[in-house]
């Protein structure tokens, strides 16, 4: 051990630093062991995880200061409007975060504020980064990233994709740094490997639905996610084309948005529907959570929680229901960045439920590559992965490579795994 280290003072702020990554990870949970000293000039953070032994060892050197934390909308078309229960799209509501030190190195990050998820808006991400810029221009290292998440857990419960997107835009800096890929930043393991996606299927009029149907059937495709609206026929047209499919390997699950009121009308509804669904997401009202109880039981199939679960301590809430009960829908972007998604997850596994690793509609390749850092950790635990749209659905993307689902509804991320930070350049930089 280095001199340094053993003096009171480093004793001290070694036990501050564990403190608050403690609690950042989800109590208990991940072990982060965060030993901060000075070696002629340089800061060495070491991570360690139960799961996983050994040291994600993160030189920093003397790194060059954050310059400037900038934030801009994006307003990116889409080639076909998504209509669901609650919104209809034709194009990108995010914001895109750039980081940028002295030397001119980036790193960015992306939030998509949803009034209806989070009660953001773009208008209040921009306030909240203009509030706390100075703030994060002072962090050196990804550690002083996860102490001040720590210390601000109120402020973020009130601005997720707003801090989403700050958060993964300083990741990606200090990967850049590195010359290291944000796993390894994090002691995670190196991303590797194909990721399934599922279709999504939304509520256009039955033509528009035939022909999107057809093309996910030609490239593959066997796990749906189709949206309901409550219109009768409309849902049980769709489902009835759907059930028609010769394919033992089909999954269906259903979207509502918090389409009924109450179970019963609920109930009434779904079961008159046609061809076998395996789960229902957000068909209450947002944290109705005995009326999906219900619905489960009478059901017999699971209840995923979009809107009703935002946060780590939602838990206390469901943890002591049969694990059949619930799926837990884990957006990047609404749980509040890379760090409070990943420790959603891990809470999940050890209560035994299974995730879903979500997506915002008209999300960019940047919150695409961050979802991937938890759906790899987590791969026993996901049962779908919703996203990767890419250009299918953009007009145009962000970054370079542009991650999007292939053959079969599957991504290869050896596109990006073994580089620094998110492995993404963006255009404007080519």
């Amino acid at each position: 051990m280095c001199g340094a280290c053993q003096g009171t003072n480093e004793r001290q702020r070694a036990r501050v630093a564990r403190s608050h990554l403690h609690r950042l990870w989800g109590g208990a949970g991940h072990e982060v062991l965060a030993r901060i000293f000075s070696d002629t000039g340089r800061r060495v953070c070491r991570i360690r995880t139960r799961e996983k032994r050994g040291y994600a060892d993160c030189r920093q050197g003397s790194r060059t200061p954050i310059k400037n934390v900038h934030v801009q909308l994006l307003d990116i078309p889409f080639k076909q409007a998504f209509v669901h229960a609650a919104a209809v799209r034709a194009h990108t509501e995010s914001v895109l975060v750039t980081v940028t030190n002295d030397d001119g190195v980036k790193g960015i990050g992306e939030g998509c504020p949803r009034r209806y998820v989070t009660g953001e808006t773009v208008d209040s991400v921009q306030s909240f980064i203009e509030t706390y810029r100075e703030q994060w221009m002072a962090f050196e290292s990804v550690q002083d990233c996860m102490r001040w998440a720590a210390e601000h857990t109120s402020v973020i419960d009130q601005n997720p994709a707003g801090w989403c997107a700050v958060e993964t835009a300083c990741l990606d800096l200090f990967g850049k740094e590195a010359g290291r890929p944000i796993e390894a930043l994090l002691g995670l393991p190196v991303l590797s490997g194909r990721f399934q996606y599922s279709a999504v299927l939304g509520t256009d009029n039955l033509s528009s639905f035939e022909k999107q149907l057809q093309w996910y059937r030609s490239v593959g495709c066997t796990d749906f996610k189709v949206k309901v609206t409550g219109q009768w026929q409309d849902d049980h047209d769709k489902l009835a084309r759907l059930a028609s499919v010769d394919d033992p390997t089909m999954r269906v699950r259903l979207d509502a948005n918090n389409l009924w009121r109450d179970a019963e009308d609920a109930l009434a509804y779904l079961r008159q529907l046609p061809g076998h669904v395996t789960a229902i997401e957000e068909p209450l009202g947002v944290g109705d959570y005995n009326g999906c109880r219900r619905l489960a039981r009478e059901l017999n199939i699971p209840i995923i929680l979009d809107e009703s679960f935002l946060r780590v301590e939602q838990f206390a809430l469901i943890q002591n229901d049969p694990p059949s009960t619930w799926i837990i829908n884990i957006r990047v972007s609404k749980m509040g960045g890379i760090l409070r998604s990943l420790a959603v997850a891990k809470r999940a596994g050890e209560v035994g439920l299974a995730i879903i690793i979500g997506a915002h509609v008209g999300e960019t390749s940047v919150l695409t590559r961050s979802a991937l850092a938890v759906a790899h950790r987590y791969r026993d635990l996901v049962v779908a992965q919703e996203g990767a749209f890419g250009t299918l659905l953009l007009e145009r993307d962000l970054c370079d490579p542009t991650l999007m689902f292939g053959s079969g509804g599957q991504l290869d991320a050896t596109t990006v795994g073994h580089f620094a930070g998110l492995g993404l350049t963006l255009r404007e930089e080519k």
